[in-house]
């Protein structure tokens, strides 16, 4: 009988890849709120999106049997509420916050894994009498944030008090419609005066190398199949430079990581959905710390997965939220490894032309597998582009598979050579 999933946030990549699974023929997707009206916009009216999302679910002709989304706030927040009132599997308003409010789930984690995080605090960016309140260096970012906007990291005072003037500035965006989730759900109370108006300060654990592992809970059961890492800029090391699957660290610290998971995941309480987790393991120590959860697949996985694996895990987000124990395959694609490469400008520019049909077509008939997603358009400034990070603009991201990492960045090279992007100095 075919299945009725309903999308958040959809868009045409994810949706394709969707329709590509090998199961497809049993599900009919619906898009109930398209990826420019929830995400691509600087005010997000919750009630809104709720009230016209249930509305459409409630007038529907055939059954409704999944609500999914692979984007983050708000579309992980909101997706608890669009489920509950149908009584459709998924985890808990109260669970997913305390995933993404930052300084709650440093709290939770410290009642189970203390070993693995950072010292932290919050910090009141409104407060007219802040000051430094960890050691130089730090990172400052407010408790709810997206693609690591307004995070800094903190060298000096100064440093400090320039950040804190750009976050007052500009944290509402995120603040405003986080707090509306706040005050649905039922925390403890000590929680209730961190609202997303507020920072966290956390001391740095980035020496050494980032992992992130990909999981799911079925039925209070937490399973992970598989592991991804995160490679730095050489340049700017606060930026990523690929994501690659899979990940090489040795076994023996994976597991670490494993097992640190299922207790924060079980300790939260957190149920019937997947989720990714991320680390940073510092081999000179043999220390991992824990970076954040997040509650949702990561759509920068998915065709990392359909290359080494035979399958986007997509389909782990369709089977949790139609109540299934997910079956993944592994190691049933058509390469070794994969990745996913970020291009990237470190300043601000204009965007004069980009690689057209024709650049694509070339460099699908030389690399089949790639996927490339063009992220700017002619006339563009990059300082207007969306949900970027502190410290760069990300124009473009290509996709490659490889039987070795030696022949992965040699495709790369060649295939971003095959991609003209025309940006002038602004």
């Amino acid at each position: 009988m075919t299945k009725n999933i309903f999308i958040v946030g959809s868009d045409p990549f994810n949706l394709a890849q969707m329709r590509a699974l090998p199961d497809s023929c049993e599900y009919r997707f619906h898009s109930l709120i398209e990826t420019p009206d929830i995400k691509c916009t600087d005010h997000f009216p919750v009630r809104k999106f709720l009230d016209h999302a249930l509305a459409r679910m409630r007038a529907f002709p055939g059954s409704v049997d999944a609500v999914v989304g692979y984007w983050d706030f708000p579309v992980s927040t909101i997706l608890p509420l669009l489920r509950a009132p149908l009584g459709l599997p998924g985890p808990s308003l109260e669970a997913v916050l305390k995933c993404e409010h930052k300084y709650l789930s440093r709290m939770l984690q410290a009642e189970v894994i203390p070993d693995l995080l950072p010292r932290f605090c919050r910090v009141d960016p409104f407060s007219p009498t802040s000051l430094c309140p960890l050691e130089f260096p730090f990172w400052l970012k407010p408790v709810k944030s997206v693609c690591s906007h307004l995070g800094f990291r903190i060298d000096s005072e100064a440093d400090f008090k320039t950040s804190l003037a750009v976050i007052r500035e500009n944290i509402f965006r995120y603040a405003e419609p986080f707090n509306e989730f706040l005050d649905m759900a039922e925390l403890p109370s000590w929680i209730r005066g961190v609202d997303g108006n507020f920072c966290i300060a956390e001391s740095l654990i980035s020496a050494g190398r980032q992992c992130t592992l990909e999981g799911y809970v079925h039925r209070g059961e937490t399973e992970v199949y598989g592991a991804v890492d995160s490679i730095h800029d050489d340049d700017h090391p606060s930026c990523f430079t690929r994501y690659q699957y899979p990940s090489s660290l040795p076994g023996p610290v994976l597991s670490r990581m494993e097992s640190a998971t299922r207790k924060i995941i079980a300790h939260i309480g957190y149920d019937d959905s997947p989720f990714n987790i991320e680390f940073y393991w510092n081999p000179a120590r043999d220390a991992i710390r824990l970076l954040e959860i997040n509650t949702r697949i990561s759509k920068s996985h998915c065709p990392l997965f359909r290359m080494m694996d035979g399958r986007s895990h997509h389909a782990v987000m369709i089977e949790t939220a139609l109540g299934r124990k997910p079956d993944f395959p592994l190691r049933r694609g058509r390469f070794n490894l994969a990745a996913k490469f970020m291009l990237r400008k470190f300043r601000d520019g204009m965007v004069r032309s980009v690689p057209g049909k024709r650049d694509v077509t070339a460099l699908k008939t030389v690399f089949p597998e790639a996927e490339i997603l063009i992220q700017v358009k002619p006339g563009q400034r990059l300082s207007s582009l969306p949900e970027q990070d502190s410290y760069s603009y990300e124009i473009g991201v290509l996709y490659l598979g490889a039987d070795s990492e030696q022949e992965l960045l040699d495709k790369h090279r060649t295939a971003r050579g095959m991609l003209p992007f025309v940006i002038d100095p602004v």
